[in-house]
């Protein structure tokens, strides 16, 4: 009999990735794809659902096809995704009815000032855990319905969406849920992604009526909500479909609670850090939900077939790899791996700090109008210099978010683990542990985020039996401890604070 896997579809900001993992965790199959990333104003970014989901197909296909596997050899699949990006389609068609809104976007900003204004923000986190932002799905999903018709993607019906979603026409789910919808043409999300709408209810573990009606979203629109392993499954691939054969979907995490995941970080204490398009560190705290006096959200961060539901503490950062992408948008480097060479070419940044706040700042600030800032340029600044500032603000901003859990959890930091496309960089590796002042341990296999929705996915089908097997898999690639002495890594961060406040409330005309 052939062998069998596990594989995960991983959706992320800009692009695609499926992977197929073996018993130890390691990989057997991988195939990205790049998806458009549209800027229709200042500000607002979205994506376009239709074409999410062609990548989709057209990864697994070739995944599977460049590995010599069969779809029958998949004994189940898992989904992780970039969430708060919002999908709103219609349910008998199942077209979109506008593009997506990614988490990204800021255009619901003035909508979070009419909240904050009308003294709900403390109302909101109650509830949610989570701030009262434009990042969250809430106020995506609300302007959507207020606006998507005029926007050219009219249907073929001319009433209002807003009755047509009241009339339980219309669905609206996070990226998982728009999947997990094409895949098996059930309508459910899991509680880690339910749990970043700022619609769910984290301790009640429901969708939560009030904030339906403050944004004004039907609850015949939002989906079911399940287990993150799920033992009884969300449904089957369709044997008629693109696969040729009934997978089951069994598992599906947002994307930092599945780097939680697959860091294998199950205990109360646990810490990981991310390093993608932004950057998001989160701490388990085990069946508690941790409320944060510092800026951070209370998340939820797992849940098993069966089992309570495990909480985390979270720092978003909203731009850190993405930082790295814009030195290549403005021609200051070629590639992201010119980085730890044009950076290791000076010995400091002469004074120069970039506060990449592109949109806005996340934890612990919540600046929606804040913007990218580039402070302490002389005639002497040079490209290196430059650069190297863009390397050390993920060093800062990590920093930012470290020193607010150690605050709100009590648990002193003594080893991080990171994953993300940035953390191939040594040099960044290096740079972090020294700014932190804490030992980084990086993983053999960093693709942690498919390697946790595969491992939640083999769970819910018993393709592994127990926790205690995925850590047996987790083996450290290499680890950084500090090199800068405690009291210059203090003097560094210490001008970063004034760089962030040149960089606020900026963007008042959008």
């Amino acid at each position: 009999m052939a062998d069998t896997y596990v594989g995960a579809i991983d959706q992320g900001t800009t692009g695609t990735r499926f992977m197929v993992f073996d018993h130890s965790g390691q990989v057997v199959a991988n195939a990205y794809e790049k998806h458009e990333q549209i800027y229709p104003e200042p500000g607002w970014v979205e994506h376009d659902p239709i074409e999410i989901w062609e990548n989709t197909q057209e990864v697994v296909t070739q995944g599977l096809a460049d590995a010599g596997l069969g779809a029958e050899q998949l004994e189940a699949l898992g989904i992780t995704n970039q969430r708060e990006t919002t999908v709103v389609w219609d349910k008998e068609t199942g077209k979109p009815v506008h593009n997506a809104l990614v988490w990204q976007d800021r255009r619901t900003t003035d909508r979070v000032e009419e909240i904050q204004e009308a003294d709900k923000v403390e109302w909101i986190r109650g509830k949610t855990g989570l701030e009262c932002d434009a990042y969250f799905s809430a106020t995506k999903t609300e302007w959507i319905l207020d606006n998507a018709e005029p926007l050219k993607m009219q249907s073929a019906r001319g009433d209002d969406l807003r009755d047509r979603a009241e009339d339980g026409e219309l669905l609206m789910g996070t990226i998982d849920a728009w999947l997990i919808y094409k895949l098996t043409g059930n309508h459910i999300t899991d509680v880690s992604n339910a749990s970043r709408t700022m619609l769910y209810n984290i301790h009640d573990m429901e969708w939560d009526d009030e904030l339906l009606e403050e944004f004004g979203v039907p609850e015949s629109m939002v989906p079911e909500v399940r287990p993150s392993s799920d033992e009884k499954l969300y449904g089957h691939t369709d044997a008629d479909g693109f696969l040729g054969e009934e997978v089951p979907v069994a598992g599906a995490l947002g994307d930092q609670q599945a780097a939680m995941f697959g860091q294998t970080c199950f205990d109360e204490g646990d810490a990981k850090n991310t390093y993608g398009t932004g950057s998001f560190y989160l701490m388990n705290t085990g069946n508690e939900a941790v409320e944060s006096d510092h800026g951070l959200l209370t998340t939820i961060g797992f849940q098993m077939s069966g089992e309570p539901v495990q909480y985390a503490l979270e720092g978003s950062i909203f731009i850190t790899g993405a930082a790295i992408e814009w030195l290549e948008d403005v021609d200051l480097i070629n590639n992201a791996a010119q980085t730890a060479e044009l950076a290791r070419s000076v010995d400091s940044t002469d004074g120069v700090y970039m506060v990449p706040a592109f949109t806005g700042l996340g934890a612990p600030h919540w600046d929606g109008r804040a913007r990218g800032t580039i402070v302490g340029m002389t005639r002497g600044t040079r490209k290196a210099h430059i650069v190297r500032a863009t390397l050390e603000s993920i060093a800062y901003q990590t920093r930012d978010v470290a020193e607010a859990m150690e605050a709100d959890s009590g648990v002193e930091t003594t080893s991080l683990r990171v994953d993300g496309g940035a953390v191939k960089n040594n040099f960044l590796c290096q740079l972090q542990s020294d700014i932190i002042q804490t030992d980084i341990a990086r993983p053999e296999v960093d693709e942690t985020t498919a390697l946790g929705s595969a491992y939640a996915a083999g769970l819910a089908v018993g393709y592994w039996d127990t926790v205690d097997e995925l850590r047996d898999n987790w083996q450290v690639d290499e680890e950084f401890s500090p090199e800068m002495e405690s009291g210059e890594a203090d003097r560094l961060y210490s001008r970063w604070d004034d760089a962030v406040d040149r960089s606020r409330d900026w963007a008042t005309e959008e």
